[in-house]
């Protein structure tokens, strides 16, 4: 047993999904596209005596994360370290359950593939409902697409063969597990669709426009999203919403050009690692 392991895990912006239920929850997830991002979360491990969750110094109660820990048979202190909000559409759920994953089976030497631990960490994302491909796509990196639903045994995985810088505004949370339980069929017709767009052609500008139909086809911009797509489509710009948040994502400097003074980072070239 080590004192402790750390991993980094990338953020995941999902630019649109389609929802694929099942009763095995490491076959079940999402069909999609997203951006994984050079701005994550960094999350340590230590043996203790009672399983603890910290985020940015506050203790938290992450149910997938505590699922991992359970599942490996293991009481750990966990905490994590990030730039990006909690809720709003940047993985940060499935970023720390991922990196929990790593990091234990480090720790506590369980000798676990990378494919094992990905599976157990989308499980435990799926049961608690707190998304449904964020870490099969933080475990890949790049801006993945995701073909079929499930854990690693069971998505067919394809990427946009491109690099770009990204930046982002939020304005505040939305409950994924309130948008996963509710009616999806409308949400998953147009997250078919936008799919379809994306395989025929794997561009950027693509990506950004399939992700903008899906969000006004769903219903799920809210206000201030809208208003921040338009102003920087006014400047020349194209921008989304990030699935499931409040939060509006553009490429090179399209927010920045808008006036808004946006975070920035990139795609991250590669997959969560140990460090």
């Amino acid at each position: 047993m080590r004192d402790e392991a750390t991993a980094f895990v990338p953020g995941h912006i999902t630019g649109f999904f389609s929802t694929h239920p099942h009763e095995d929850p490491t076959k079940a997830g999402s069909r999609g596209a997203g951006l994984t991002l050079t701005d994550g979360v960094t999350v340590t491990v230590e043996p203790a005596p009672e399983s603890t969750v910290v985020l940015d110094g506050d203790r938290l109660e992450i149910d997938p994360v505590t699922t991992v820990l359970e599942t490996l048979d293991v009481t750990a202190r966990v905490e994590a370290e990030s730039a990006l909000p909690l809720g709003s559409g940047f993985g940060v759920s499935g970023a720390m359950t991922l990196g929990t994953a790593l990091a234990a089976n480090a720790v506590f030497e369980r000798t676990l593939s990378t494919n094992e631990l990905v599976t157990i960490a989308h499980g435990a994302e799926v049961q608690a409902g707190t998304g449904l491909g964020d870490v099969v796509a933080q475990a890949h990196g790049g801006i993945p697409i995701r073909l079929e639903p499930g854990g690693p045994h069971e998505n067919v995985l394809d990427a946009i063969p491109a690099r770009a810088r990204v930046e982002y505004v939020s304005f505040g949370e939305l409950s994924t597990a309130d948008v996963l339980s509710g009616e999806t069929d409308q949400l998953t017709v147009a997250g078919r669709e936008a799919l379809s767009r994306v395989v025929e052609e794997p561009t950027l500008p693509s990506f950004i426009y399939a992700s903008r139909l899906f969000a006004r086809e769903t219903g799920l911009l809210t206000d201030q999203v809208r208003e921040g797509i338009e102003a920087v489509a006014g400047v020349g710009g194209q921008a989304s919403m990030a699935m499931l948040g409040e939060t509006v994502f553009a490429f090179g400097t399209g927010l920045s050009d808008a006036g808004y003074d946006p975070s920035v980072c990139s795609t991250h070239p590669a997959g969560a690692v140990l460090q």
